[in-house]
């Protein structure tokens, strides 16, 4: 194993993923001869932890089927339309009856691990917070909402840490699949993963295409209706549970681009939020309301997000995690440390470790910046995490 393709878009090799190691604080065995330690092929495949999330309510999730049929699908050629798989994670009652949600599938996380270059069976998927198909907790109106896009080559559910926390303070999340750039799965049992180059690779502003009709289906199920292509049930609850007048979006990488193009097409979005975009293509128009931006390795030294900052003529803030890279904003910065111990490294691994954020760090990160922006943004809370350097976030940076 030399060299992955891109996890959340970013290249991988075995130094990279020691990188990742050592950038979540993890102890890695010294001496390993680049496959698994005897122990932990003898104790078998990993299941790695997601922390919890700090709110007080407990958390319910169902997937869904969407068929958009003004569009058709740009791969499966004629006659077949736009398919989404996405999920709907809302305040929950009564979990204890129902099964917890995992990261991903089984079989889509072979496919993951089998896509990047790693053995299918090296680590197994997180059990999130979330437990599929539980009742809403309903308490008083309707509840603001948040839409995901995920980066590059990846999946819906990768920032699940992200999702968990907003949820567990009273928001429902939906989360979206961009089928074709996504690892998939469709209830007739399809399995899709990321087409890379050709006439079928997916952009960010194909991304950003699927968002007004996915708002469209929250639209329908503010007002009642289900919106599952299937007619699946839907938790008891759920309907005219959002608000579809309290609408916020945020993405990582290609899906914070995406975010950026989606305001730009709809108006019905509030606030936005980028978790290290590279912003291209080039956004060459301006946006008035509230946008923050969650820098890692795409700076305002890149000339592209440089120049969507200057488009951001209402509400704006740009932080920066020191030590942080790419992955430091999604769920794989705690995955990928029990990766790196199911699959071996070696001592010369480690001598090309570089960033230094602390797992925990990392994770407190995710959870307190975008709960903030959207507190201020679609509950109108003032967040003195916002307005400055944070004694409890010394390694945050605010960038003017």
């Amino acid at each position: 194993m030399n060299t992955t393709p891109s996890i959340g878009g970013e290249r991988l090799s075995r130094r990279g993923v020691i990188t990742a190691a050592l950038a979540a604080g993890l102890t890695v065995p010294l001496g390993l001869s680049g496959r698994a330690s005897a122990a932990a092929v003898a104790a078998g495949p990993r299941r790695f932890v997601l922390p919890a999330p700090t709110g007080p309510f407990p958390i319910g999730t169902v997937p869904l089927h969407l068929v958009d049929r003004s569009r058709p699908d740009p791969v499966a050629g004629p006659g077949h339309h736009r398919e989404l798989m996405v999920s709907v994670w809302y305040p929950a009652r009564d979990v204890a009856r129902y099964p917890r949600a995992h990261w991903l599938s089984d079989a889509l996380m072979r496919e993951l691990l089998t896509y990047h270059g790693f053995p299918a069976d090296a680590l197994l998927p997180a059990l999130t917070a979330g437990h599929v198909g539980a009742p809403v907790r309903r308490a008083g109106g309707r509840m603001p909402v948040v839409v995901f896009s995920h980066g590059a080559h990846d999946h819906r559910g990768h920032n699940t840490i992200v999702v968990q926390e907003l949820v567990s303070h009273g928001y429902v999340v939906v989360t979206v699949d961009h089928t074709h750039d996504a690892f998939s799965e469709f209830p007739d049992g399809r399995l899709t993963v990321p087409i890379i180059g050709g006439e079928h690779s997916l952009g960010a502003a194909d991304f950003a295409a699927d968002i007004p009709f996915v708002l469209d289906r929250i639209a329908a199920l503010a007002a009642g209706r289900n919106p599952d292509a299937d007619g699946r049930p839907l938790p008891a609850g759920l309907p005219g549970l959002l608000d579809p007048g309290r609408v916020g979006m945020f993405g990582f990488s290609k899906g914070g681009t995406a975010t950026a193009l989606a305001m730009g097409l709809d108006q019905r979005i509030r606030a936005g939020l980028s978790l290290d975009a590279q912003m291209e293509p080039l956004i060459e128009t301006d946006l008035a309301r509230p946008f923050m931006m969650m820098s890692a390795d795409y700076t305002r030294a890149e000339p592209s997000v440089a120049q969507f900052w200057s488009h951001l003529t209402g509400w704006r803030l740009n932080v920066r995690a020191a030590d942080g890279r790419h992955l430091a904003y999604t769920d794989y910065q705690i995955m990928l440390p029990h990766l790196a111990v199911a699959v071996g490294m070696t001592e010369e691994d480690l001598e090309g470790w570089a960033g230094t954020l602390d797992a925990t760090r990392a994770a407190r990160i995710q959870q307190a910046y975008p709960l903030a922006f959207f507190d201020l943004h679609l509950r109108h809370r003032r967040q003195r995490l916002l307005e400055g350097p944070s004694p409890a976030f010394p390694g945050v940076c605010y960038i003017p």
